[in-house]
């Protein structure tokens, strides 16, 4: 049978296994089918009118995302995508948020106050060689209020590039706290009542003298500061002080060293309190590129209000990213642990700087060659078969319209290198034609159209995937493609990419993903870039108990990428350096959160060099669409291209990470081989060159090429590894390592020559619209700017080899597969059954219209009886083909119970988390990966006994489809 088309989800299937479910609470959606209203931008427009869903969440939140801001919160855009999103974007809890993960604390709001957690004791589930997660959840030690307050809301009263201040009030009372990243400090201010601390077990006071309380809570230390003249008193688990009528005080959590004694803790918390009252009401970063020296110096501000005293100096912990670069500055020797790993700490600052090396970026790899010609003749052939359709696009949203961009700039940049000229003109075209189409907002234009919406300052394209529109979750991934692939077409045809032409519209696009103009105020600063953590988040609303999440690091490089080879392309020096900016320090947290290249920051036990997703308040060897270990790594892979060097930086990691996918693979990748081939190349070119050799008739990964991915690992096999020991005073450089020799590169998309200078006194003069290497090679090329902008479309080149199959994201059953009777392995058939498989059919899953998660409702039952099957440990697994069409939010859940004898009791009952389908037609494949919501009882061995399968919508409208016969498959662990 033909196997369903894979889609990459982003943001919808929950997969954690310690992570909250989602509930719907007032989740709204408004649809405008309406003529569109076109604003002009240059040539191009966009629609103010809108054409689609729009971002959703409690009560009115869609038309007004202010609902929840007090009056004197920051005009402007408000801010998503951050590590405090779920206070204000409400999606699941309507009156308060999902725990907030600052580090080194988290945090949760109730109707009476803050709560606290330090927990540093890891939850680890899974194994070491198949999907697994590691978290910190939230365990709460304190809560910090106000006698009597009830509040039935939390707003936001404020934030800044770190920080947030959460607001309650009932009327009587009121709470306002400011809260950020790094802060072991929460600062309060109180009306209406006294300041009450009450703490989830008797907390251990070890030091309580005037203003100041020092106690101990779960083997956690935390010291509360109120004004002069107060004090604190202590009844059971409460903590209480009048603070003295002024109103404010402060709690910090310190430090903990095993043994320390109350004398060491009372003098940390003196150091501390010189501090206390100094209450952080702003932090802001700067950054300067310094390119002569490719340098990247950061700066982390922080503003204070001394509420009594002088002292305007804070108390901070650095993450190890920043950490390992700082610059003037000595930490103390006391550390947090946390989610990321140890946080260091420094006392007195006002601000700190860090200094990172900027390594450059290639528009692609050069083309150095082999002296035969023979590889040189396959990449013409390989280019010449993807002549005709460069793009190859799988759908026609945002994300996978931004998919096929990529896939034809990496073609126009290889072909152009090796003068291919017919074949990079006819990626050249396509790419104009579909920016032009999808930055042109023509009346009644309903499709390929961007919609500014003013009241959330947001740029949705649409058709929008994965939640882009309603969630506005992934605008960088999206967006990243377009903006590269219009890179590349500024340097062919630059007066496509002026501001009178449609220059603006890719502007557009980097400002509401990552708007780098603070004085701009229609979107948000950096949406989509958490400041202080050193990376993107993916969730818009970031409504999970793990706290926000980031999937494709890689992709949001790309984004980061794009920037620099825009700005470098058009001139624009602020967007090359805002690109160099996340370039720089996304590399350095990616090295350390995703990768954990020096084995300091994943929790022992966890058993894996890796994870496909970062949390708030942890990590995961998972994706949102598949639990095979090549797309668990390769998500975080893709798409390559040469602003991916960074995944070279560490030769010696990227040989463990590919061992570890060998290793949870029982074997080599057999899906999206070119992908991990090329990663693979930039710590052994050599063996990857060979798998590649060995393997012609691999099914390339849906955005990419069998030209590039020969182009990208035949070339590192010439080149050898990224030397990170040189750099440059050009932006658009690299320097490779083979036996002891270097390759020197550096592209010039000027019409002028330059000379470039690397920091070993090694100089390359590199032609205008050119790259040059240093060495003597064979292959040649390399026009860009000044040459003529292709102008029409060259006719089709027939392919030479077959158009790929989409790769499905698990294996398809075989339509003969038939079991045994007793099999574990039972279908779920037409009528009812589950048992050998049957003839291809599909049932309909009704519409939840309501909430319905953890309660099936209208659902379809599956049952198999007569069982006698000897129990053999590890879980029930399964694989459900569901389809919901382009029907947006709905879920689909299911719940599997064992009657182990027949009786009619059900000993072993299994609720799985819901699977959000997405909106593009095709099979998506439901797993056991999803995780447990509930489970009751114990397996053991079926006597006669019954397995009952029922799925049902959990959320949603709309109906969605289920495959039967020889497509959806529990496999019962049993032998």
């Amino acid at each position: 049978m033909t196997p369903p088309t894979p889609h990459r989800r982003r943001l919808w299937a929950l997969v954690s296994s310690t992570v909250l479910a989602l509930a719907t609470g007032g989740l709204a959606v408004a649809v405008n089918t309406a003529p569109a209203q076109a604003a002009s931008v240059g040539a191009g427009s966009y629609t103010t009118t809108p054409v689609g869903p729009l971002p959703a969440g409690c009560g009115q939140l869609s038309t007004n995302p202010r609902q929840y801001v007090t009056a004197d919160a920051p005009t402007g855009a408000v801010p998503t995508n951050d590590w405090w999103s779920s206070l204000l974007f409400k999606r699941t809890d309507c009156a308060y948020s999902e725990p907030l993960h600052a580090h080194p604390l988290s945090y949760d709001t109730f109707t009476d106050g803050l709560g606290f957690s330090a927990n540093s004791t890891p939850a680890i589930s899974g194994t070491a060689t198949g999907v697994g997660e590691f978290h910190y959840p939230y365990t709460q030690d304190i809560r910090v209020g106000v006698a009597g307050l009830a509040a039935p809301t939390v707003k936001v009263a404020g934030w800044t590039d770190w920080t947030v201040t959460p607001y309650w009030s009932d009327g009587t009372r009121t709470l306002r706290a400011t809260i950020g990243h790094g802060l072991p400090f929460a600062y309060f201010q109180a009306t209406g009542g006294d300041a009450v601390v009450n703490a989830n077990s008797t907390p251990t006071v070890w030091s309580n003298s005037g203003a100041t309380i020092g106690f101990t809570v779960a083997g956690h230390d935390y010291v509360a500061y109120a004004p002069s003249g107060a004090s604190w008193t202590v009844s059971g688990g409460r903590i209480s002080s009048t603070l003295a009528g002024k109103g404010y005080f402060s709690v910090a959590l310190l430090p903990t060293t095993a043994g320390s004694t109350a004398a060491e803790r009372t003098s940390l918390a003196t150091t501390y309190g010189r501090y206390a009252h100094a209450h952080v009401t702003g932090t802001r970063v700067s950054y300067a590129y310094d390119q002569a020296a490719s340098r990247l110096t950061t700066t982390y501000a922080f503003t204070t209000t001394p509420r009594e005293g002088t002292a305007t100096q804070t108390v901070v912990s650095l993450y190890p990213h920043q950490w390992k670069a700082l610059t003037g500055s000595t930490p103390l020797t006391q550390t947090y642990p946390s989610a990321r790993g140890r946080m260091k700490v420094l006392t007195g600052v006002t601000q700190f700087r860090t200094a990172m090396t900027y390594h450059g970026v290639l528009p692609e790899l050069p083309a150095v060659g082999d002296g035969s010609g023979a590889d040189l003749a396959t990449l013409r052939d390989q280019l010449a078969a993807v002549r005709g359709n460069p793009m190859d696009q799988r759908g026609g949203d945002t994300y996978w319209t931004g998919k096929g961009l990529g896939r034809a700039a990496r073609i126009a940049e290889v072909a152009d290198l090796v003068d291919d000229t017919a074949t990079r003109d006819s990626a050249l075209n396509a790419i104009r034609s579909t920016l032009t189409d999808w930055f042109t907002a023509s009346p009644g234009k309903t499709a390929k159209v961007f919609y500014y919406d003013q009241n959330w300052g947001t740029l949705i394209g649409y058709p929008a995937s994965y939640g882009s529109d309603q969630e506005l979750n992934d605008h960088h991934f999206h967006y990243g493609y377009f903006i590269a692939a219009a890179a590349t077409l500024a340097k062919f045809d630059p007066q496509w990419a002026t501001d009178a032409r449609y220059g603006g519209m890719v502007d557009l696009l980097i400002r509401d993903a990552d708007n780098y103009d603070r004085n701009d105020t229609r979107f948000p600063y950096l949406r989509d870039f958490d400041i202080y953590a050193g990376h993107d988040w993916a969730s818009g609303h970031g409504s999970f108990g793990a706290g926000n999440n980031q999937e494709s690091s890689s992709e949001g490089m790309n984004f980061a990428n794009a920037l620099i080879q825009w700005g470098q392309a058009t001139g624009d020096t602020a967007v090359r350096d805002a690109g160099i900016f996340l370039y720089t320090t996304q590399a350095a947290a990616i090295q350390e959160y995703w990768f954990d290249h020096a084995d300091e920051n994943f929790p022992a036990g966890f058993g894996h060099s890796t994870v496909g997703m970062v949390w708030g308040d942890g990590g995961a060897y998972a994706t949102w669409f598949s639990a095979d270990p090549e797309m668990i790594q390769g998500i975080n892979l893709l798409p390559v291209t040469g602003g991916h060097l960074y995944l070279g930086y560490d030769p010696a990691y990227v040989r463990t990470n590919y061992a570890e996918l060998v290793r949870n693979n029982n074997g080599q990748p057999t899906v999206w081989q070119d992908i991990l081939w090329q990663f693979q190349a930039l710590g052994d070119a050599g063996t990857a060159l060979s798998s590649l050799r060995a393997n012609p008739g691999y099914t390339p990964e849906e955005g990419e090429s069998r030209a590039h991915t020969f182009h990208w690992i035949r070339n590192l096999a010439a080149l050898g590894t990224v030397d990170t020991t040189v750099t440059a005073n050009h932006p658009l450089s690299a320097v490779f390592t083979r036996n002891g020799a270097r390759t020197y590169v550096a592209s010039n998309i000027t019409a002028a020559p330059i000379t470039v200078r690397f920091s070993d006194g090694v100089t390359l003069t590199v032609g205008a619209g050119r790259t040059a290497t240093t060495g003597a090679y064979t292959w040649s090329g390399g026009n860009a700017a000044g040459g003529v902008p292709p102008t029409g479309t060259p006719s089709p080149t027939p392919t030479t080899s077959p158009t790929p199959t989409p790769t499905p994201t698990s294996p398809s059953p075989s339509p003969t597969a038939t079991p045994p009777a007793g099999s574990p392995t039972r279908y779920l058939l037409a009528g009812g059954g589950l048992g050998a498989a049957g003839g291809a059919g599909t049932t309909t899953v009704a519409a939840a219209n309501g909430n319905h998660d953890g309660t099936p409702t209208n659902a379809q039952v599956f049952t198999a009886t007569g069982l006698n099957l000897a129990y053999a440990g590890g879980q029930t697994a399964f694989d459900l083909f569901l389809d919901a069409g382009t029907a947006v939010g709905n879920g689909v859940q299911v719940r599997l119970s064992y009657d182990l004898t027949g009786n009619g009791s059900w000993e072993r009952v299994e609720t799985y988390r819901y699977f959000a389908t997405d909106p593009v037609p095709g099979y998506e494949h439901y797993t056991q990966a999803a995780g447990l919501q509930s489970s009751s009882g114990a397996l053991g061995n079926l006597a006669n006994g019954t397995v009952k399968v029922e799925v049902w919508s959990a959320i949603g409208g709309s109906p969605s489809t289920l495959g039967l016969g020889n497509q959806s498959v529990v496999k019962l662990p049993y032998s």
